[in-house]
């Protein structure tokens, strides 16, 4: 791994939760490459892993909204995890526009193995947060979700001329 790099003083929540988001997307791409598996892909196959023990075969549209990615994105990324032979795509038979996604008997394995590989790196992480179910890690993840949980919109002002004359040149 890289020497620690500090975040240079007086840095911003906001930049330390890209630096943060950063850091952890490189190690866990890094963890999980031997498996084949890029980061993106991983939170695909270990959402599914976990829904599909809870009995449920989510559609593209559900995996998208669960894992914060793009519609689209989480469509590209299980056509390739398909085409690897980890995941299958078939026809929801209540609605044959919906795609539902379910791991393979190889992709529940590789699932296994690699959530197993980033629970490993989560531990070291928060180690000086005196691991994974430390009290701070607790108040840690209650504070993760309160901003996730938080409405960002951008201000009106910010898009500023540049909407009108775009709505100008569309009209």
């Amino acid at each position: 791994m890289s020497s620690m790099h500090p975040a240079p003083e007086g840095a911003t929540p906001g930049f330390l939760v890209w630096r943060l988001s950063m850091k952890w997307c490189v190690a866990v791409d890094r963890a999980v490459a031997p498996l084949g598996l890029t980061h993106a892909q991983y939170s695909l196959v270990a959402s599914l892993y976990g829904m599909g023990r809870a009995g449920e075969r989510p559609s593209q549209r559900r995996l998208a909204d669960h894992t914060g990615l793009e519609a689209l994105y989480v469509s590209k990324l299980a056509r390739a995890l398909e085409a690897a032979g980890l995941l299958e795509r078939t026809r929801n038979p209540r609605d044959p526009r919906a795609m539902q996604l379910a791991l393979t008997e190889r992709g529940t394995e590789v699932a296994r193995r690699a959530i197993d590989v980033v629970h490993a790196l989560l531990e070291q992480l928060l180690e000086p947060f005196d691991g994974l179910d430390g009290p701070r890690t607790r108040a840690f993840t209650r504070d993760l979700t309160t901003l996730l949980g938080a409405p960002l919109a951008v201000p009106a002002d910010a898009a500023g001329e540049h909407a009108d004359t775009h709505e100008t040149e569309q009209s």
